[in-house]
């Protein structure tokens, strides 16, 4: 089983950079997607439903902003829009999807980085995500999060950690907080499972500015973070680097499981 995650940084972009040309071509199962930055009147047929895809959307009330959508091989048995909170639910920031015994999310949590009102946004989010979280855990089942957790995790997750301590996306709080999804409810971070020492090979976004792409100054902030025993089945990773559709990488994981 394929999994792949992007943050389109906009759908409408992301497809004329050939984004629906490549999905094809990747042998995935589910393709997690966020930053749709559109509403269902904007999105072409291509968009909602690719050619052998099922496509799943959660879109934000604000146009031209943030969404989630999930694209899966089969169709899913249940969908959840929405974590149950107006404020988050209203910014198009959560899908869950069920196929069988297997549970796929596409996540985007909040950016802090405009300003301190959005980091206090930010933080209100990740603590009743969080009590979310311990309740997904502790229903034992095979659980994935893909998505923009808008979060680097350690000093090997980005290039510039020294100069980006004060910085959102690397605050002591935010990776305290992944901290204890890790080690206190016990969610796996997949491509670290994977690959425990990369370093800048590993990094999944990078800032439009200063030529950060051509530097290779990047973040990793994308992420899979699976329940134990589906991270367990996880085989290989890999950050696709060689055509950009946004200023995210895709991250694709293979799982030694069945889709269905």
């Amino acid at each position: 089983m394929r999994i792949v995650t992007l943050n389109f940084n906009g759908i409408r972009s992301a497809a004329s950079k050939g984004f629906f040309d490549w999905l094809p071509l990747q042998n995935a199962d589910i393709v997690c997607v966020q930053e749709l930055k559109a509403h269902a009147s904007d999105m072409t047929d291509t968009m909602r439903h690719p050619q052998g895809w099922h496509g799943y959307f959660h879109y934000a009330h604000k146009k031209g902003y943030s969404g989630v959508g999930i694209y899966s091989k089969y169709p899913a048995d249940s969908l959840i829009e929405g974590l149950g909170h107006d404020d988050i639910d209203a910014e198009g920031r959560y899908l869950q999807a069920q196929f069988g015994s297997l549970t796929v999310i596409s996540l985007y949590l909040p950016s802090g980085s405009s300003g301190e009102e959005r980091q206090t946004v930010k933080f209100s989010v990740m603590a009743r995500f969080y009590s979310h979280l311990a309740e997904l855990i502790a229903l034992g089942n095979d659980i994935v999060i893909c998505g923009d957790w808008n979060i680097a995790h350690k000093t090997i997750d980005l290039k510039n950690w020294r100069g980006n301590q004060k910085n959102s996306g690397f605050l002591p709080q935010e990776r305290a907080w992944l901290d204890d999804v890790f080690g206190q409810l016990g969610w796996v971070d997949v491509y670290r499972l994977l690959h425990p020492d990369a370093t800048d090979a590993s990094y999944t976004w990078w800032s439009n500015r200063g030529q950060a792409w051509l530097k290779n100054v990047g973040w990793r902030i994308d992420y899979q973070i699976a329940s134990p025993g589906l991270a367990k089945r996880a085989c290989h990773a890999q950050i696709y680097k060689d055509q950009r559709f946004s200023d995210h990488a895709p991250l694709i994981i293979d799982y030694d499981r069945a889709l269905v």
